[in-house]
């Protein structure tokens, strides 16, 4: 059993890749339910959240600690369904939340920019100068959000297990060196990756309960034992403890709580 992530531009076939893969599988495919999600804690309809978050991630700061929180509660919730194991992921971000979980490949699909160009062409009816500055400009954009929302370039090779080129390779060569790739023992789910997949989760579903009261929530988590870093006045450390132990009551999985609180640094 395995998980796939797969990170992808537009009009570079990777939802086709993932789609096809899925299918091969006998998979789970996923991308907006994700989204959805975080949709709902915002109170935005999907479609405009995910071309927010594409076109101009600072639509996010209209809101008290948007960012934070949106980041919080995409990743409890990917993580979350993740646990499910035998799933592809194709969209956004996936990728980062999953270093060092050694079940998951992690799929970076990029296309051929004239391919691209001409499919803008006929999806828009416009020139191909005008295509490719629209794709120049799309491509910016989204490592543009990468960099605002998660600190990291979605174009850095490092963050991968693989790179595919969708151009001379089509798509079903891709899905064909995935599916070879799978085969390999080093992605195989184990006890030990599983179990870093579940500690993972339960601290995100942690930190998401907390962002809201806590913006600067760090949370770990290893059997069920969790351990909270929040920032606060070490004069309200009881307040602000049992504060953290009352909002993390509706998190299922927490066999004890550990809170430390972080002073707050005043600059000159």
């Amino acid at each position: 059993m395995s998980i796939v992530t797969i990170s992808r531009g537009s009009y570079s076939r990777g939802k086709e890749v993932a789609e096809k893969l899925a299918r091969a599988l006998n998979y789970e495919c996923i991308s907006r339910e994700i989204i959805l999600e975080a949709s709902e804690h915002f109170n935005i309809p999907e479609l405009k959240l995910v071309r927010a978050i594409h076109d101009a991630p600072t639509i996010l700061d209209r809101f008290t600690s948007g960012k934070e929180r949106f980041v919080a509660f995409f990743r409890a919730a990917l993580l979350t369904h993740l646990q499910r194991d035998n799933v592809v992921f194709h969209g956004l971000a996936g990728h980062f939340f999953l270093q060092g979980i050694s079940h998951v490949l992690k799929i970076r699909i990029s296309g051929d920019l004239e391919n691209r160009v001409r499919e803008e062409m006929k999806r828009e009816g416009i020139s191909a100068d005008e295509a490719r500055m629209v794709l120049v400009n799309d491509d910016a954009e989204r490592r543009k959000w990468g960099m605002q929302l998660f600190g990291q370039d979605t174009w850095n090779p490092l963050l991968y297990d693989m790179v595919l080129h969708i151009g001379t390779m089509g798509v079903n060569d891709a899905v064909s060196i995935i599916l070879h790739t799978l085969d390999q023992p080093c992605f195989k789910s184990t006890a030990n990756s599983r179990k870093r997949l579940d500690d993972a989760a339960l601290a995100a579903r942690v930190e998401a309960a907390l962002v809201k009261d806590f913006p600067k929530v760090m949370a770990d988590a290893g059997n069920g034992e969790v351990f909270v870093s929040v920032r606060g006045s070490l004069v309200d450390e009881k307040i602000i403890t049992a504060r953290v132990e009352r909002l993390a009551e509706k998190v299922d999985g927490i066999q004890s709580l550990q809170v430390n609180i972080v002073p707050f640094v005043v600059e000159d």
